[in-house]
């Protein structure tokens, strides 16, 4: 751990003892912050001990908290939905209950499943890294965040947009992702998962959710290979052609060495593709 300049840890009961200083993160799993060094930090708000429920149920949402771990996040799926974590990770099942989403999207992190008990779904959609694949679940699913504000009261926005960038987000200073929250109707639909990494263990080169709805409209979701989350919404199941076109536009494909944005766009247009088919 390299985090040489933190002085405390506080670790807050009710929400009234939490406030972020200029120089101070909030901390949930810390599996990404106690990796890397982080000069000028001084304070660490451990939100982890504030008792939310990792999950529960509304009339209209399903509601994961922050500090929900991927582990409980996991158990989501039924056992009959989980395939070999290899095989979900490099999307050759795809099974289309939304529910298996859970698990694929879990098998899709690049850490052994012993991080699983630690890391959480909302510090996973905080550190907003392309290859987050909380970040990919909640978008697909268009999913709500819940962000506290400082002083009291809270704000509400989609998941897709609350990630702006890598390792960008539309909370402000003092804010704290509280919840995201699912609503029922998307776990009605049809979904389609496929994911590649230049080798089986490897990051997300490109990760592609695709989700029909009883009605029809057709979203697929890009992640990983891009720099944000893109969504291509259709009222009705698209055409090959009116897909490719889609696609043609996105125009933030990611660069580092988990792949070239020549790549990723060629990846995500196949997957795209097989997803129409699969979900026609």
């Amino acid at each position: 751990m390299d985090l040489i300049d933190v002085q405390e840890i506080r670790v807050p009961a009710t929400r009234a003892d939490i406030s972020v200083g200029p120089s101070e993160k909030i901390l949930a799993g810390g599996t990404w912050l106690f990796s890397v060094l982080e000069t000028g930090l001084t304070g660490l708000i451990d939100i982890t001990r504030l008792g939310w429920a990792p999950v529960t149920r509304t009339d209209s949402a399903l509601v994961i908290a922050a500090t929900c771990t991927v582990a409980e996040l996991s158990r989501l799926t039924p056992p009959e939905l989980r395939t070999d974590p290899v095989r979900a990770g490099r999307g050759l099942d795809s099974p289309s209950d939304p529910l298996a989403l859970f698990w694929q999207c879990a098998n899709s992190f690049l850490a052994s499943f012993k991080i699983w008990n630690v890391a959480t779904v909302g510090g996973n959609i905080a550190l907003a890294l392309p290859a987050g694949p909380m970040i990919s679940l909640a978008a697909s699913l268009d999913a709500e965040a819940v962000i506290w504000m400082p002083g009291g009261g809270e704000r509400r926005m989609p998941v897709a947009e609350l990630v702006t960038g890598v390792m960008k987000t539309a909370l402000v200073p003092g804010e704290v992702l509280r919840e995201i929250a699912i609503p029922l109707t998307s776990l009605e639909s049809r979904t389609g998962f496929r994911r590649i990494a230049l080798n089986d263990l490897g990051r997300t080169g490109t990760l592609v959710i695709a989700r029909r709805a009883p009605a029809g409209e057709t979203v697929f979701t890009v992640t990983g290979g891009t720099s944000h989350p893109v969504q291509l919404r259709f009222a009705e199941p698209p055409t090959a052609a009116l897909l490719r076109d889609r696609l043609s536009a996105i125009d933030c494909w990611y660069d580092d060495a988990h792949g070239s944005p020549d790549w990723r766009r060629a990846m995500s247009g196949r997957f795209a593709e097989q997803l129409r088919q699969e979900l026609a």
